[in-house]
């Protein structure tokens, strides 16, 4: 079957698919994607216009806005996935995950590599946003809501705006079994919350030090 890694990834990956058929007759995500690969075929084949054509159908079917120029790889779910955008040059690896929402986007008007590529078994939260060229690592995991403008090195977690690596995990098992975690938006809020209490707690103690260390001043 044509779509079968997509499929699969469906039902491993999201508890609501129940069946092969509801995946196939119900979820946006495996329709967009399938309308991709037929547009980045007539794209790669130099038909512009007609690959430009069918992905703003597909944009229109499923709300999921892929440019043709896009290479995605097999096995790759988008859940959800309304308002999803993935840009002309971006790469998105195999077995990711991308949530509603997410933007795969440019910072400006260059040309040449001007979207992220992302690795393979990556996931991204909800509202997500990763701009610019650089490369998420295979196995991380971007927060919810988050705004990621600097490489992520493989298996880390970055959340926040703008996204910052909080913890780094080995991308598989100590079997080397891929392993697949979803996002905990809330406990890496707290994970960057408990970050930030530390530096402003260091900085708060420097601060007393360099006080305690001047001179009191003369009545």
């Amino acid at each position: 079957m044509i779509m079968a890694p997509e499929i699969r990834a469906i039902r491993e990956r999201d508890p609501a698919a129940r069946t092969t058929a509801e995946i196939v007759l119900a979820s946006p995500g495996l329709h967009a994607l399938a309308i991709h690969r037929a547009a980045h075929g007539l794209w790669g084949r130099g038909h512009k216009l007609p690959g430009r054509l069918l992905s703003h159908l597909g944009r229109f079917l499923t709300g999921i806005e892929i440019h043709p120029g896009a290479s995605v790889g097999r096995g790759v779910m988008i859940d959800h996935g309304m308002g999803v955008v993935i840009g002309e040059t971006a790469v998105v690896g195999d077995d990711c995950s991308l949530f509603q929402g997410v933007t795969l986007g440019g910072t400006g008007k260059q040309g040449g590599k001007r979207h992220p590529t992302l690795g393979s078994r990556v996931v991204v939260g909800v509202g997500a946003s990763i701009l610019g060229d650089i490369f998420v690592g295979d196995g991380a995991r971007i927060g919810a809501g988050s705004v990621v403008l600097k490489d992520v090195p493989p298996g880390a977690t970055a959340v926040g705006i703008p996204g910052r690596v909080v913890t780094r995990r080995a991308a598989a098992d100590s079997a080397g079994r891929r392993v697949v975690q979803m996002p905990d938006p809330d406990r890496d809020t707290m994970l960057a919350l408990v970050q930030r209490i530390e530096e402003l707690e260091e900085k708060v103690h420097q601060l007393e030090a360099d006080h305690a260390d001047r001179p009191d001043p003369v009545a």
